[in-house]
C-alpha cells in the first residue's frame, strides 16, 4: 500500500486489502508481494516520474484473455518465460506474472507463479 502512495499518489486503506498474492522473487534480488485492493472509483493518480513510466487502465476481460498470454522457452534458464500482449506493447514478469494470478483467482483456480521467469534483459 506504500508503494501505492509513493508512485501513484493514490492512499489505500488496509481494509481495502481483498487478497494477497505469491511472493515473486526477481532476478535482481527483491522479493515482490503483489496485493489486490479494492481502491473504488479511482480518477486522480498522479503517478511519480521517478517511479512510474506510464500508467494504463484495462478491462478485467483484457487482462483475462488467454490470447494475450505467451509462455516462451529460453537458452538461459529452464523455467517458461511468461508474457502478455497489452496496449501495443508487451508486458513483462512480473507484472504479467501477476496479472496472470489475479485472472486465475478471479477465474476460481489456484495458479503459482514464481516458478515463472522474467526475460533475460530483467536480470540485471
Amino acid at each position: 500500500l506504500r508503494e501505492l502512495d509513493e508512485e501513484l499518489g493514490l492512499k489505500i486503506a488496509a481494509s481495502d486489502a481483498l487478497a494477497v498474492l505469491d511472493d515473486y522473487p526477481t532476478r535482481s534480488g527483491y522479493v515482490v508481494t503483489p496485493v489486490v485492493v479494492w481502491g473504488g472509483r479511482i480518477r486522480d493518480i498522479t503517478p511519480n516520474p521517478d517511479e512510474v513510466q506510464s500508467v494504463h487502465r484495462a478491462p478485467l476481460t483484457q487482462l483475462a484473455d488467454e490470447r494475450r498470454l505467451e509462455f516462451l522457452s529460453i537458452p538461459e534458464s529452464d523455467r517458461p518465460v511468461i508474457r502478455m500482449r497489452l496496449w501495443d506493447s508487451t508486458v513483462h514478469a512480473p507484472t504479467a506474472a501477476f496479472f496472470y494470478q489475479f485472472c486465475e483467482l478471479v477465474a476460481g483456480r489456484v495458479t503459482r507463479v514464481a516458478h515463472l521467469e522474467q526475460p533475460v534483459f530483467a536480470w540485471r
